[in-house]
């Protein structure tokens, strides 16, 4: 909701300047950076673990709290321009906190589940194809139920209120359903030194830092995209409509890549199928930037980069569970939740400047809302929608080339290592 349209309603319902709109997103997002870090840190240090798991009672607690400030986000009471710029800012900031206390918890269960990488692998496309499913609906439901209303503003808050529920409904089917199979030992009491051994062991994962790095750079493209594709249907196009068509065939393209990443992971590397949704990625927004002026070549060609797009997102998953036995194979520190959380600090910052540069880039380019837009305007909005995205693309392709060190063979030695240390663990306790 957020990265769809917070940005939207904050410009042309609430008529916010475009650069402070965007600032909101870059403060509150890289509030929500930190807070990560700090929910990841508490939730390796947890003493009171519970029958219910080290992670799932999370995922209960914070269902109806997320979902009521999600609704206090689009919904804003008559204030001045400086009390709308306030409120905007408070109810961001609590909504991406109590989403940090919901989300890593549900992000750092994957090694729990499993400890085979293949397996792993389609737990996360399994969970993109859930994160996609919900975008699709909330991309073609949306802005529907806003237009059926008389007043637009009240629109939005009636359209979030219908989704907030069913977040509700789908957060406690998942906390009813999921299975932590490996438990993990509770702690008798937090150990300052052992946490502070837990940062030290971050800056010695490089495979995290590089995952964490290009997800910087592809989810900050991909959220830009979201946030500015209802600005291109609507002032280069001039057909509204195309945004629910962009929904339903872009990310449905999604799916498809959920489904063969599995298949394609069983051949070869996931890092060389990272690389190549990249690549896939890069060309049809290239060619998007200088071929989509009409509904269809936008809904193709986008459909396409979110079909390259989709192998990254499928597999990010999978690539910070890995992160996670080798960080415990190189230091001897097992730490699920802050080296998840440390992953989503960049994907905090990435939705910080997906919100950020367009807000700049709007007010530099002269975008006036609910106005025909001028030259330089029309060319920004495209810009955004695709030069940005396709730099980025390329820029992992090299990282993940140079950078990223985990092959599927070495990954296999590092867990027969571990287990070894595990099963010669005992022995060195009883001498």
């Amino acid at each position: 909701m957020g990265q769809l349209y917070l940005l939207k309603y904050f410009t042309d319902q609430l008529k916010l300047p475009a650069a402070a709109a965007g600032t909101i997103f870059l403060v509150a997002k890289i509030w929500d950076a930190f807070m990560d870090i700090s929910v990841g840190t508490w939730i390796d240090n947890r003493t009171n673990i519970g029958k219910r798991g080290k992670f799932r009672p999370f995922i209960l607690w914070s269902a109806i709290p997320l979902a009521l400030l999600l609704i206090a986000n689009f919904t804003m009471p008559n204030f001045s321009v400086t009390g709308q710029l306030v409120w905007a800012y408070v109810a961001y900031m609590l909504f991406g906190t109590c989403y940090s206390i919901s989300n890593i918890p549900f992000g750092s269960m994957i090694p729990t589940m499993t400890k085979n990488s293949q397996e792993r692998s389609e737990l996360a496309s399994y969970r993109q194809a859930g994160s996609n499913l919900g975008l699709m609906v909330a991309t073609i439901g949306f802005m529907p139920i806003v237009t059926s209303l008389p007043n637009e503003k009240i629109g939005y808050t009636v359209a979030v209120l219908i989704f907030a529920v069913l977040g509700v409904l789908c957060q406690w089917y998942s906390y009813a359903n999921i299975k932590e199979v490996y438990k993990v030992p509770v702690k008798e009491k937090i150990d300052r030194k052992e946490i502070k051994n837990s940062y030290k062991a971050l800056l010695k994962n490089k495979p995290l830092w590089t995952v964490s790095l290009v997800n910087l750079f592809t989810f900050s493209a991909f959220n830009l995209k979201l946030a500015v594709q209802v600005y291109y249907c609507q002032y280069v196009l001039k057909d509204t409509t195309a945004v629910s068509l962009l929904g339903f065939f872009s990310i449905g393209m999604v799916f498809v890549s959920v489904f063969l990443t599995p298949m394609l992971t069983r051949k070869f590397d996931k890092k060389n199928v990272y690389i190549l949704g990249c690549l896939i990625w890069a060309v049809a927004d290239i060619a998007g930037f200088f071929l989509a002026d009409n509904t269809f070549m936008l809904v193709f060609l986008t459909s396409i980069a979110y079909l390259g797009d989709g192998f990254t997102s499928s597999l990010n998953w999978a690539l910070v569970s890995d992160c996670v036995e080798y960080g415990e194979w190189k230091t001897g520190v097992r730490s699920e939740g802050l080296v998840y959380s440390f992953f989503t600090y960049f994907r905090k910052l990435s939705q910080a400047l997906a919100g950020f540069i367009p807000g700049m880039v709007l007010t530099w380019v002269g975008y006036v809302p609910n106005q025909t837009q001028t030259a330089t305007a029309i060319l920004g909005i495209r810009g955004l929608m695709f030069v940005y995205s396709a730099v980025l693309a390329i820029a992992t392709i090299g990282m993940m080339y140079w950078l990223y060190p985990l092959t599927e063979n070495r990954y296999r030695n590092i867990m027969k290592e571990l287990v070894h240390r595990q099963d010669q663990q005992p022995a060195l306790e009883n001498n």
